[in-house]
């Protein structure tokens, strides 16, 4: 805070940043809070006989926000895995990824880098059936990579290092990039893997579909069962929270921490112009009641102890004010008894 009782332009920056941080923060749990409600709000609906008919009841023949349950099976074709045999599934992404060790020209140090170089996604049309046998239902699962949770299972996972000469080595010592190796992965959703959709569920011409939901609500093809992934999202606003929480508080001691400094300035600014005013009147009390002949040395009285006379001068504001010893007994960092500048120079003063 500079003498002006103004706060810093560091003040400033570090309110600023934790304002926006908190702003931040509090947005995305307001975001999270509204998804774990949607998903609270979810109808669970039972993947049995009695779907179409429940369906064919709702309004429009859709249910908004629905939760269903059930086995995974292919319409026609299946997807065969590259690196595993008898493993089939519906939805297959294979993924290439680059690791490397990249210098920090900043910390001085190495550190760990992975970027994707390749990734293909192949899907074929797939069904949720129910798991019990002799039941003659199944909801299609329409855009199932718009799901935000596409519960794929890693079947093959590979990691290829890089093979150096010594002179690759220099050379990667030089350019600050040191590769580590390749990993190459592979996903699957397999056949008869259980799968939990959150999405809009709708009846059309005798066929239950499951398919993005309306009104920005997020869309689930989940590996974990419904209670699992509520319980999920809830940890994630319960963090979120505690975040925004602790960067407000932050905002907020940093504001009272301003605010009180500016009060105390404000405050010590008061006494200092009351101490003045009852200096002055006190000086002109003293200069009717004395003689003629004691004026001029009232006048040049020090206005700390009022009994020394001014010795010295205070730079940079340039007043003369003062003797030697209340110099040297104003507390530190040592200011000027009348404006509260502060004291970088002090020159003695001699009267001839």
């Amino acid at each position: 805070m500079d003498s002006g009782g103004r706060p810093s332009l560091c003040q400033f920056i570090l309110l600023g940043t934790t304002s926006v941080v908190t702003a931040a923060l509090y947005s995305v749990y307001r975001q999270k809070a509204r998804i774990s409600q949607e998903l609270k709000g979810a109808k669970k609906v039972h993947l049995g006989e009695d779907l179409k008919s429940i369906l064919s009841e709702a309004p429009g023949k859709c249910v908004p926000y629905a939760v269903i349950e059930g086995a995974v099976r292919s319409v026609k074709e299946t997807l065969n895995s590259q690196f595993v045999e008898n493993c089939k599934g519906v939805i297959q992404r294979l993924t290439l990824q680059e690791h490397k060790m990249v210098w920090n020209r900043t910390t001085h140090l190495w550190n760990d880098c992975s970027k994707i170089i390749h990734q293909r996604t192949n899907t074929v049309p797939f069904d949720l059936v129910p798991h019990e046998d002799g039941v003659d239902v199944a909801v299609r699962i329409l855009k199932p990579l718009d799901s935000v949770d596409l519960g794929l299972e890693t079947v093959y996972e590979k990691f290829h290092p890089s093979i150096q000469s010594f002179t690759d080595v220099i050379g990667h010592y030089i350019s600050g990039e040191r590769p580590k190796g390749i990993q190459e992965t592979e996903e699957m959703l397999k056949v008869g893997a259980t799968l939990t959709g959150v999405g809009e569920l709708v009846l059309d011409n005798n066929s239950v579909r499951l398919q993005p939901p309306k009104q920005g609500m997020q869309y689930y093809l989940s590996s974990q069962d419904f209670d699992s992934l509520l319980q999920r999202q809830e940890s994630s606003v319960r963090l979120w929270k505690v975040l925004a929480l602790v960067f407000g508080f932050a905002t907020c001691a940093t504001l009272f921490f301003i605010l009180r400094k500016q009060y105390l300035q404000r405050q010590e600014r008061l006494r200092l112009k009351q101490m003045q005013e009852e200096f002055q009147e006190h000086e002109a009390q003293l200069l009717s009641r004395a003689k003629p002949e004691d004026r001029e040395s009232l006048k040049s009285a020090c206005v700390v102890c009022l009994s020394s006379f001014k010795s010295c001068v205070f730079l940079e504001c340039g007043h003369v004010c003062s003797c030697s010893e209340c110099y040297r007994a104003l507390p530190e960092p040592k200011r000027c008894p009348i404006c509260r500048q502060a004291i970088t120079r002090v020159i003695p003063l001699y009267n001839s």
